[in-house]
């Protein structure tokens, strides 16, 4: 009891920790994991654990395989919640690249890495490559983090996000193959080794993808037809993904992981709103498991598991993964793309392991090793020190890496716009084409979906919750547009967002108490103090395009603003320098810098200037 209550509190602990210290919450957990575990070993009079999570017949938490039993269900859930993240709109850009990273490069990844651990550490081949098939996953839950402070481009962001999260899957089922090759006994049955391998691995796949699609689109069904009670919506979604991992498990062994993580999927690219609840409890369920997790596995390593990989050879295993597997892969991966070298060098640097690969590590080499297989107490200390690695090296050298290799954006010039009606999407449409990164935020699935007709690109995202804060593809945003119709969202925006989103500046429609009083106009107004939402969305409704005037003067310029502040149909919105690039006009519109040459846009009916 005491053990079970004081993993949860230290996990707990551990991620509000790492939330502070803005790092990735597996390290305090892996190393809170080392020092109940195996390190206090060393403290103990009767060199004993402070947590022992396999019962050893007087102390432990869970008794023969239910330590097994509770990873695997823990690391399904993880993928069903990961899985559900997946949007496929978002390949628009970068597809190709990211279908070759967990393509092409697992299988770059686990050749060279079991090449390298054969040679250098002296693994029979099996234990090799299923060490090289683990390694094959990042790790989306610290990727996350690492890039969240990192003002880099969109691309780049997506492809490490889209590759960690997709690459779970693939790298677990890697794992699984190689599992059910040494499980069958390799090299004394021949090709007909080989023969049941693979007609295992081919059963693995059919199942997995026929019971998640099947189970994805039953829910779907049941969400829609509402057979299911709003209060019931969270329970029921968590025992339908429990009974896909078993039901899937028992017509093909090993193959729940592929089912819940193509369920997720599935689930995560239909437009149900009940889904939102879904994911959100998902999320909070994944964050205790994975906190419970990586402390019950750490502690579970022993004291002489470290004298394993005490060496040279574990080092120079280490450098080779970091220096050689992972940057080739990702440059035969991305040859030809529209990638840059730098940026290339940046994702090739970039690759921290995981839960999965922890968990998939501890629940096979465990397995292994009480079936007397040779090698296979390496498989769970090797893969704890790439994951350890991986995860301290990026999470201390990101940034450096990023200025060093130019990928870190100088001036974050992306715009976040809050609303997606008519205004918001015509002066999102300008801004785009003027080459302006512009993404728009709404609640409001219609007036999203127009936007994405019109080819901007727009999030359905309610602003209260955080999903926005946490969205690592907005680290290039540095201007904040609010432009709903509601004053408590506009300044909620600003107040929430302008930390994040508003570095060059954030900006509000006035109210229309505001507008009456000028007296009283908040600095962050945006265009002018005579519009409000109203006003601005009847321009639009009257004059729907955006018009240009040429600037000669600075008095010239006073004389326009003047102009628009007197006109209700005219209403200013950027200067334009000479050199092209697009100025929000902010509340001391007077005394912005402009010269001959410039040119002002403005919404409304053409002036006779």
């Amino acid at each position: 009891m005491l053990e079970l209550a004081g993993i949860i509190i230290l996990g707990i602990l551990a991620q509000w920790f790492a939330w502070r210290l803005k790092i990735p919450a597996i390290l305090p957990l892996i190393l809170i994991g080392l020092f109940v575990g195996p390190i206090s070993t060393l403290l103990t009079d009767d060199g004993s654990k402070w947590i022992e999570p396999l019962w050893n017949g007087t102390t432990g938490i869970f008794p023969g395989e239910r330590l097994f039993n509770f990873v695997s269900l823990s690391i399904a859930l993880i993928l069903f919640e990961g899985g559900m993240t997946l949007k496929k709109e978002e390949l628009k850009n970068v597809g190709p690249v990211i279908y070759k990273l967990i393509s092409w490069g697992s299988l770059i990844t686990m050749i060279t890495a079991g090449i390298a651990a054969h040679y250098i550490i002296g693994l029979n081949w099996q234990i090799a490559f299923l060490f090289s098939a683990l390694i094959i996953v990042t790790g989306p839950t610290v990727i996350t983090p690492i890039l969240r402070n990192l003002a880099i481009k969109k691309d780049i962001s997506t492809v490490l996000k889209w590759e960690g999260i997709l690459i779970d899957p693939i790298g677990a089922l890697a794992a699984v193959l190689v599992y059910e090759f040494i499980v069958v006994g390799a090299g004394e049955h021949g090709t007909e080794f080989t023969q049941e391998a693979l007609i295992e691995f081919g059963k693995i796949i059919i199942i997995g993808f026929s019971i998640g699609f099947t189970a994805a689109y039953a829910f779907a069904v049941a969400l829609k037809q509402k057979w299911i009670p709003h209060y019931l919506i969270n329970v029921v979604s968590l025992a339908t993904v429990l009974t896909v991992f078993v039901l899937s498990d028992l017509f093909a062994h090993e193959s729940g992981l592929l089912a819940v993580v193509i369920m997720g999927m599935v689930l995560g690219n239909m437009k149900i709103d009940a889904l939102k609840d879904v994911l959100y409890f998902k999320e909070a369920i994944s964050i205790l498991l994975i906190s419970i997790l990586f402390i019950l596995l750490s502690a579970n390593i022993n004291v002489s598991d470290f004298d394993l990989i005490y060496n040279w050879e574990t080092l120079a295993l280490f450098g080779i993964v970091i220096l050689i597997v992972r940057p080739l892969g990702v440059f035969l991966s991305t040859y030809k793309s529209g990638l840059k070298l730098n940026e290339k060098l940046f994702i090739s640097w970039v690759g921290p392991r995981g839960i999965v690969a922890a968990g998939i590590a501890s629940l096979f080499g465990l397995k292994l090793a009480m079936q007397g297989v040779e090698g296979a107490e390496y498989i769970t200390p090797l893969v704890f020190m790439i994951v350890l690695g991986t995860v301290l090296l990026n999470a201390t050298t990101a940034k450096l890496f990023a200025r060093f290799t130019g990928v870190l954006l100088k001036k974050s010039e992306g715009i976040l716009i809050i609303g997606a009606s008519p205004p918001s999407r015509l002066i999102a449409t300008y801004l785009q084409n003027a080459g302006r990164r512009v993404v728009l935020i709404d609640s409001n699935a219609k007036s999203i979906d127009i936007a994405k007709t019109q080819h901007l690109e727009a999030i359905e995202c309610d602003i209260f919750s955080e999903e926005l804060v946490e969205n690592i593809e907005l680290n290039d945003i540095g201007n904040l547009m609010a432009l709903t119709g509601s004053s408590r969202i506009n300044e909620y925006a600003i107040s929430k967002l302008s930390s994040q989103f508003g570095e060059f500046g954030s900006y509000r429609l006035i109210s229309a108490e505001e507008m009456n009083d000028p007296n009283n106009n908040p600095k962050e107004g945006l265009f002018s103090y005579t519009d409000d939402y109203i006003n601005i969305s009847e321009v639009v409704r009257d004059f729907p395009y955006i018009n240009e005037v040429e600037i000669t003067s600075k008095e010239h310029y006073l004389k326009i603003l003047e102009i628009t502040k007197q006109d209700l149909k005219t209403i200013p919105l950027f200067i334009k320098d000479k050199q092209g690039e697009v100025h929000i006009i902010p509340f001391n519109s007077e005394q912005m810098s402009v010269e001959s040459g410039c040119k002002l846009m403005y919404l409304g009916k053409k002036l006779d200037l």
